[in-house]
């Protein structure tokens, strides 16, 4: 008897291992210490010093159940994506900067190129977001997991001057709201997706006219990275008063976090145009309009609070980092909470 037999093939972890350091390349930052393979990845935090009060923002989150998609359309190179961002987007939404990534892949037999695929994603997601994947895991789980499935997941670190952090504090009655759109379902609900649609190869091979493609290509597509597109409105001497990242939970769960107490968001479901994508999934599903809010970003990803006077500062900004964003409504005077109108 050996390891091998037992299920897990350290041969093939090696392998995977030489697979991935062509993509971790990509992401290297000069603060970057050592290379891959050793015990922890180092950092250097020299940088900081030039802050006034320097706070270290963590978030850490994996893909949900979306991971099961990849598993039928055979696709490994956008989940990464997925598992970044949904760490990142939140320490952005707090005025930080990723600094790095971790990535933590538990699999039932290590297949070295399917997993050198789903780190293609993770570096390309860094790559977007500006911050170095400095190390991972890669976890055999022979006998818990069935040896064609995955889950990933992920931990990044962020550094924001304390003074630039995004708190919601200073929200007030007349600020103004401003949508930045999301790239399709993102990646929460797919519980409910996969109850709606029959997730088998023919269904999602379907070709929709109002999606523009298929079921699968359309679901499949990797949750937008936010980082760069906040910073462009910090950079045009925007202050971004709050920020809510658009996640489990919608609308109703997510907007309200960012809101002091004594004000309201309204949101104008006229502002914009629902992606197909959630048009068709409340009509397959027979979900009522509240519920599609109260669980998908609905084609919002991210909503940001501004002052009035910084509005079209704002937009202008996004534009240039190549964001379609819109006004979507205003902050109330009123309860804690949000109404679509």
């Amino acid at each position: 008897m050996d390891y091998k037999k037992a299920g897990v093939d350290i041969e093939a972890g090696y392998r995977s291992v030489e697979l991935m350091k062509e993509h971790i390349k990509k992401t290297q930052r000069p603060e970057v210490l050592g290379g891959i393979g050793g015990f922890a990845g180092a950092f250097d935090l020299s940088a900081i010093k030039g802050m006034d009060e320097p706070v270290l923002l963590s978030g850490t989150d994996g893909c949900g159940t979306k991971v099961k998609l990849a598993f039928l359309m055979d696709k490994h190179d956008t989940i990464g994506i997925d598992a970044v961002a949904m760490c990142v987007n939140d320490i952005a939404c707090s005025g930080g900067e990723p600094l790095f990534f971790l990535d933590y892949i538990a699999c039932g037999k290590n297949y070295p190129e399917k997993i050198a695929a789903i780190v293609s994603g993770v570096a390309e997601g860094c790559r977007q977001a500006g911050a170095a994947l400095v190390g991972g895991e890669t976890a055999e789980h022979p006998g818990l997991m069935p040896e064609d499935e995955y889950d990933v997941a992920g931990f990044a670190v962020g550094v924001a001057d304390k003074k630039d952090m995004i708190t919601g504090q200073t929200i007030k009655d007349g600020d103004t709201l401003v949508a930045l759109p999301s790239s399709g379902v993102h990646s929460n609900g797919f519980s409910l997706v996969r109850k709606v649609f029959e997730m088998t190869k023919e269904n999602l091979d379907k070709y929709y006219d109002e999606l523009g493609g298929t079921l699968g290509e359309t679901l499949i597509t990797p949750t937008k990275i936010y980082v760069k597109a906040l910073k462009a409105v910090k950079d045009a001497g925007v202050t971004i008063k709050g920020c809510s990242h658009i996640t489990g939970g919608g609308f109703y769960e997510n907007i309200p976090r960012m809101l002091p107490e004594g004000v309201r968001a309204q949101v104008r479901k006229d502002s914009y145009k629902v992606p197909a994508i959630f048009d068709l999934l409340a009509k397959e599903g027979n979900i009522d309009e509240q519920m599609m809010y109260n669980t998908f970003n609905m084609g919002i990803g991210m909503m940001i609070a501004v002052d009035p006077a910084d509005a079209d500062k704002t937009l202008s900004a996004l534009k240039e980092a190549g964001e379609a964003a819109f006004v979507a409504g205003q902050v109330v005077s009123g309860e804690k909470g949000i109404d679509i109108i």
